[in-house]
């Protein structure tokens, strides 16, 4: 447990950094996959003081809205803006913008590594996490590693699925604030009635603020 939404931040670019420069000794790179909501971008920008390997590295997006490019509910405007700059890095973006966002989310699939090196991932308080939604068919989703929900929010979105995320080498959860006390609760305890509680447990770490694990 960190003591707030800072030294969460923090303490994960410093866990990101380490693991993307034992990647790189590795395999000679770094595939790191970020979602939305409000927990990564603070993250991302300390990650500027962390000896990053950035030429080495690949960032993916977890979920996207389907927006115009440059809206301000695009996740993609706030990474890009969160992000230091002239690193170097790569950032594969989900291609949300398509007319035929079935063929998009099959096109983003091509590109995937097959399996990622850290996936970061939020809660919602609803127990969502990327874009994996309540009662949304996309939950059910195993023959495919990238997918569009119903309308969530007012916006579809471009999500990974569980099979992506069950092959990730580790996950990265990142909760923060008092509304998502209970569903942090439940995700330890791996409640499947929640989007989250779905998600492997094994590889997994979780850092959360003490707002969040005041249960």
């Amino acid at each position: 447990m960190l003591a707030d939404a800072d030294a969460l931040a923090r303490r994960a670019a410093e866990l990101v950094a380490e693991r993307a420069r034992a990647a790189v000794r590795r395999d000679g790179r770094f595939t790191f996959a970020v979602s939305g909501g409000r927990t990564p971008w603070a993250m991302l920008a300390l990650l500027a003081d962390e000896g990053m390997p950035w030429p080495e590295t690949a960032i993916y997006q977890v979920d996207e809205r389907v927006a115009p490019a440059g809206d301000p509910d695009r996740n993609l405007t706030r990474l890009l803006a969160s992000l230091p700059a002239g690193t170097g890095v790569t950032v594969r973006e989900m291609p949300v913008e398509r007319d035929d966002l079935e063929a998009a989310a099959r096109e983003y699939e091509r590109v995937l590594p097959p399996a990622f090196d850290l996936v970061h991932l939020g809660l919602g308080p609803d127990g969502h996490t990327a874009s994996l939604l309540p009662d949304d068919p996309v939950l059910d989703v195993r023959d495919r590693a990238v997918a569009v929900t119903r309308p969530y929010q007012g916006r579809r979105r471009m999500t990974l699925t569980y099979p992506a995320l069950e092959r990730a080498r580790e996950i990265l959860w990142l909760v923060s604030g008092a509304d998502k006390a209970d569903a942090l609760r439940r995700l330890r305890s791996s409640d499947r009635s929640t989007p989250a509680g779905r998600v492997p447990s094994q590889n997994a770490l979780v850092l959360a603020d003490a707002a969040a694990a005041a249960l």
